[in-house]
């Protein structure tokens, strides 16, 4: 006969037992639910705020360091007795670095002489240049593109049966609606130059494919011509930078960079084509129209920010492996910019001003080959869009907001793109 129970512990296990795993269990849910309504809210969390360049911690570039913050950065919302955005408090973006850009040398401000880019920096914003920091602000929104994969297969499958495919030494990374179509389709002028036609968009949508997969995208190519391609989301693309390092450290970078309020206005353009519906430039400009506060998660805008971008490319490859293309140029002078692009490359200057002809119907250049007796080939009707017309105001507002960013990227490039001096020229 088994002896009898103690009183109580046999019941004192089975009635303290499951309330305590009870309590553990409702503690663990707790918490958990606590720490997604802290994400959602812009904690450190998956929707939390990041950094624009994707950095943290790391230093900034050598040509940024030594010089106070501009208050016009240091505080981005223009408004005092509140704090700025974590992520825009230094003009990097950069968490944990106090180092900020010194005054550009080589920067002009042509609208108003005498006063030097150091001395109107230190100008803060005002509230109708307030950039509206939210949660995800400058989270890489997906890019546009025709290219899907029958047509990636078409273009490493047509390729001449000589020559091996390799991976490219050299890339066009940005940005879209910069001028990349034009560069892309005047280098591929040159007898050593072989390019895909399509964006890849490797380094961004198509990286767990692998590089076997890229390599065959790829042209074939003979010993001692260029293997290139193009895809402009890249220099916008957090994760690029680092996968294309890690591709080959050595790989050239060229940057063909426009205007950002033209280049914002342009991008705007090609959406509506095809979504005529969206709303009016003006009303996606601005978090809040009434009082000035400028929408800079949305895309179009944000990509002009070209020196936030410029600063993840800085921490994997030297500035002497990057090729900054004025978009303009391209236009007014393409032989000359080509020339630049050439060089760059190592290349022979064969691409010239006999392979250009201007179109005034387009407003663009137009290639030829210089043999050819035929009327030049131009880019397709997507390019050359005739533009809405925006509220000058906007405009206005547009070029305050982006100035000292510009500024920031004419220092960092060690290039003037006058920008200012076009617009004070309107």
């Amino acid at each position: 006969m088994a002896p009898p129970a103690q009183p109580g512990a046999q019941g004192g296990r089975g009635s303290k037992g499951p309330p305590a795993r009870k309590l553990l269990c409702m503690c663990s849910l707790s918490l958990c639910l606590t720490y997604l309504c802290y994400s959602l809210m812009g904690g450190t969390g998956p929707g939390a705020l990041r950094s624009p360049a994707g950095l943290r911690g790391f230093p900034a570039p050598s040509a940024l360091r030594g010089s106070p913050a501009p208050s016009a950065l240091r505080s981005p919302a223009g408004l005092r007795g509140s704090p700025a955005p974590s992520a825009l408090r230094s003009p990097a973006g950069l968490r944990g670095s106090s180092a900020t850009p010194a005054p550009p040398t080589r920067a002009s401000n042509a609208s108003r002489p005498g006063v030097s880019a150091a001395a109107w920096l230190r100008t803060a914003l005002a509230p109708g240049e307030v950039i509206a920091a939210q949660s995800g602000a400058f989270e890489r929104d997906p890019q546009e593109s025709s290219t899907t994969d029958e047509e990636l297969s078409r273009a490493g499958s047509t390729t001449p049966d000589y020559g091996e495919k390799r991976l490219p030494q050299a890339l066009i990374i940005g940005v879209k609606k910069g001028g990349t179509r034009a560069l892309l389709e005047a280098i591929r002028a040159h007898p050593d130059v072989r390019a895909v036609g399509v964006e890849p968009h490797f380094f961004d949508r198509n990286y767990e494919k692998g590089l076997e997969w890229y390599r065959n995208v790829m042209p074939k190519t003979l010993d001692g011509q260029i293997t290139m391609e193009k895809t402009p989301s890249y220099f916008v693309t957090n994760e690029a930078p680092k996968r294309i390092h890690s591709m080959a450290k050595d790989t050239k970078l060229i940057v063909v960079v426009r205007n950002p309020v033209t280049r914002a206005i342009s991008d705007y353009t090609q959406t509506l084509s095809k979504k005529p519906e969206i709303p009016t430039f003006e009303v996606l400009a601005f978090k809040n129209r009434t009082l000035g506060l400028i929408d800079a998660s949305w895309s179009a805008i944000r990509i002009g920010i070209y020196a936030l971008h410029l600063e993840n490319w800085l921490q994997y490859f030297p500035l002497s492996q990057i090729l900054f293309v004025s978009g303009e140029r391209l236009i007014i002078d393409p032989a000359g910019e080509m020339a630049k692009v050439q060089d760059f490359l190592g290349l022979k200057r064969i691409v010239t001003e006999k392979h250009f002809y201007f179109n005034k119907t387009k407003g663009f250049p137009c290639l030829k080959k210089p043999e050819d007796s035929s009327a030049p080939r131009c880019l397709g009707k997507s390019k050359g869009r005739t533009h809405p017309k925006i509220d000058p105001d906007v405009i206005h507002r547009l070029r305050k907001f982006y100035k000292p960013f510009n500024v920031m990227f004419y220092q960092m490039t060690g290039q003037d793109f006058q920008w200012e001096q076009e617009e004070s020229d309107k």
